[in-house]
């Protein structure tokens, strides 16, 4: 072979492997190749994260993160993007919050909120908007249903105020014997106007008697006049459905005017920040018990524990439960489209760490509840009610 053909042989062959090389690249190194988009779907919360009822809304993000990193923070082959909002448990905010998440962040679904009056709003928003809201503790039945009208995208995790009411008032007459109580409550709570009515509706049924009906306001902190007179009228019970805060405030308060009645509420006392001392021996509904022997339970309590170092409270399991659902519901439907994983939700039923769960035709589920009582410095187990 002549040196100049050998050459161009050469040059040929040098070509032919970098054509080679070229080709075998991946589309994805190849300069300007797009790479796959990940497939995200984001979902709400809504709890007050400050404010006067704090450690609710820490409790509900604690249930609410933990349900979703068990699944990797995936569902339906999409990633789930958390957005958190703090409606500092004021309706106004719980408002703006939600319209933010609608609006703005397009989520798919919430999980919140927390106390009633806040949840109430939150529903209006949610509906008009078709983005699916599942509250895990707001039991006022207008979060789900109000003048008559279904919010059709709206359900909820936590029994409601007419069977916790009925549910109090029944133990008090029964197993304590009671045939007097007293009621002071927050004009301007749904939540504690809501229970305190279903309580006396439920304890005068059953051969009871009221002889004190007292409200306050949301600001009131001196209550010494009104107990004053209640402590005239020696009730056998003092029913007080407001939360851990201001229960403990006006427990303190009875007894130092004398009030030997005991103490009765709903699920509103369930925090570590609840004066256990002055609260000691009174008793209140709940949604479940730490101290419940069900599996469930125990495998909750113990993840629970090691991911948080402490003992779940209701806010926190509610929060787990709802947020399962939630997930469970989008895995069946899918999740590009709000009303189909409504109606997915609707139709569900499922075993939760609160008990079974089914909904009725409001997505009000039907479940059991607990009576806690307030024992030395916890929260001892005394019984579940079934509806």
């Amino acid at each position: 072979m002549k040196r100049g053909t050998a050459v161009v042989w050469a040059l040929l062959l040098v070509a032919s492997l970098v054509l080679t090389s070229g080709c075998a690249k991946k589309p994805a190194e190849q300069p300007g190749a797009q790479q796959p988009q990940e497939k995200i779907i984001k979902i709400g919360m809504i709890a007050p994260l400050t404010g006067d009822v704090k450690t609710f809304g820490e409790s509900t993000k604690n249930g609410f993160l933990l349900a979703l990193e068990e699944t990797g923070n995936q569902v339906a082959g999409y990633k789930i993007e958390p957005v958190m909002g703090d409606d500092r448990n004021d309706p106004t905010e719980a408002v703006n919050v939600a319209t933010k998440l609608c609006t703005q962040d397009k989520v798919k679904a919430i999980v919140g909120s927390v106390a009633s009056k806040c949840s109430i709003p939150v529903s209006e928003v949610c509906e008009a908007n078709k983005v699916v809201q599942i509250s895990p503790t707001s039991t006022n039945p207008r979060v789900t249903v109000d003048l008559g009208r279904r919010k059709t995208y709206v359900f909820r995790a936590c029994f409601i105020d007419p069977f916790q009411g009925k549910v109090g008032a029944k133990f008090a007459l029964d197993t304590l014997k009671a045939k007097t109580a007293a009621v002071l409550f927050d004009q301007g709570n749904d939540y504690v106007i809501g229970l305190a009515n279903f309580f006396k509706d439920a304890f005068t049924a059953g051969g009871g008697k009221i002889v004190a009906w007292e409200a306050y306001t949301k600001d009131d902190a001196d209550f010494s006049a009104v107990l004053t007179k209640i402590a005239q009228k020696k009730p056998d019970i003092l029913y007080l459905p407001d939360y851990y805060n201001k229960v403990s405030l006006i427990g303190k308060q009875a007894r130092e005017k004398g009030i030997k009645a005991t103490f009765m509420g709903g699920d509103g006392w369930d925090s570590s920040e609840l004066d256990f001392a002055t609260m000691e021996g009174g008793y209140f509904t709940n949604h479940y018990s730490a101290e419940d022997p069900r599996p469930e339970v125990k495998a909750w309590v113990d993840k629970y524990q090691k991911k948080y170092g402490s003992t779940p409270d209701a806010l926190a399991t509610l929060a787990y439960d709802a947020t399962k659902l939630l997930l469970k519901a989008i895995e069946n439907a899918g999740p590009d489209d709000s009303t189909k994983i409504r109606d997915a939700m609707q139709k569900l039923q499922m075993d939760t760490v609160s008990g079974k769960i089914s909904f009725d035709e409001n997505g009000d589920p039907i479940k059991p509840a607990v009576i806690l009582q307030v024992s030395g410095g916890k929260q001892k187990y005394i019984a579940t009610v079934t509806p």
